[in-house]
């Protein structure tokens, strides 16, 4: 079974093969994506992203053959054509920002992405160090977003971000993590600093981030970015075998993918889910939860304890 199984049987290599019915149009039409997919303002400037971006963590860590980054590179010019934007990366992810950078620059569309990515080292001088090679790999003299990940030594690296922000180089600062573990210190930072992004995880069935961290980040204006929507593929275990339920339908919802995603948008703090994958049918699945309607509160706690049932 593929990682998203579709409710209705028909995966999604034959719609785009044969072009079946109209969800195949709404899969493969970039005009009708760029128009139609979810918007959300960054609080503190009013600038709008699409609500469904990329995560590159292990997807992108590939190597320099064509073969090697084939996956890859049809994945980002499905992205831009459906009208994505947010692509995030690090250092930390081997030679995801190189692979990014480089296809980005070979499909000609740098231009349309907003590039995120992250300082992840210690020291001032190791960190400007890391963040310059940053640049160089993204093929970019600007970054759209520079955060701090896992908050390693973020009272120095801060600093510089905002001297790069005041100076240009960086358009948004902001903070990350992926663990629960961390959700004080994140909520520390939010509390006392004045950043633009925050990034931590985010699930349907990891939902503690509700108690603190995103009424906090609607209070402080902050633009939230979700990592581990799938629970790292652990949410698809979960599911394989079972059938959506009827009524998701509701939401315009046609697979276990879409299902999760949707839950995360629903929430009104979520500026952006960062789904990973390297496979072109697995982001087409994922980009159609950027369509349509989405659950109000109600419909998510129906999301969530049907999932428990199980």
């Amino acid at each position: 079974m593929s990682r998203h199984p579709d409710r209705t049987g028909v995966s999604r290599r034959d719609l785009l093969r044969f072009g079946l019915g109209a969800a195949a149009s709404l899969i493969v039409s970039p005009s009708f994506a760029a128009t139609a997919q979810h918007m959300r303002k960054i609080p503190k400037t009013g600038e709008t992203l699409p609500a469904i971006g990329l995560g590159t963590w292990q997807t992108f860590d590939v190597g320099q053959t064509a073969a090697e980054r084939a996956g890859p590179r049809e994945v980002l010019k499905l992205f831009a054509d459906q009208g994505g934007r947010v692509i995030d990366s690090s250092p930390m992810y081997g030679a995801a920002e190189t692979v990014v950078g480089d296809l980005a620059a070979e499909l000609g569309v740098g231009n349309r992405l907003f590039l995120a990515t992250k300082v992840w080292t210690t020291g001032r001088e190791d960190g400007i160090r890391q963040m310059e090679t940053s640049f160089r790999r993204l093929h970019t003299q600007r970054l759209d977003l520079m955060q701090i990940h896992n908050l390693l030594d973020w009272k120095t690296q801060i600093r510089t971000l905002r001297d790069w922000k005041a100076q240009g180089r960086v358009r948004y600062i902001g903070i990350t993590h992926y663990t629960e573990s961390a959700y004080d210190a994140l909520a520390q930072v939010m509390a006392s600093e004045d950043i633009d992004f925050v990034q931590f995880n985010y699930s349907i069935l990891s939902r503690a981030a509700e108690r603190r961290l995103l009424p906090l980040a609607q209070e402080k204006q902050i633009a939230v970015l979700v990592n581990k929507p799938f629970e790292t593929a652990g949410l698809f275990d979960k599911v394989r075998g079972k059938a959506l339920p009827a009524w998701a339908a509701d939401i315009d919802c046609r697979s276990w993918a879409q299902y999760f995603l949707k839950f995360i948008l629903g929430h009104p703090a979520v500026t952006c889910a960062l789904p990973a994958t390297a496979k072109p049918k697995h982001l087409l699945d994922n980009m159609q939860a950027g369509l349509g309607r989405l659950p109000d509160a109600a419909t998510r706690e129906r999301m969530a304890e049907y999932l428990r049932r199980l």
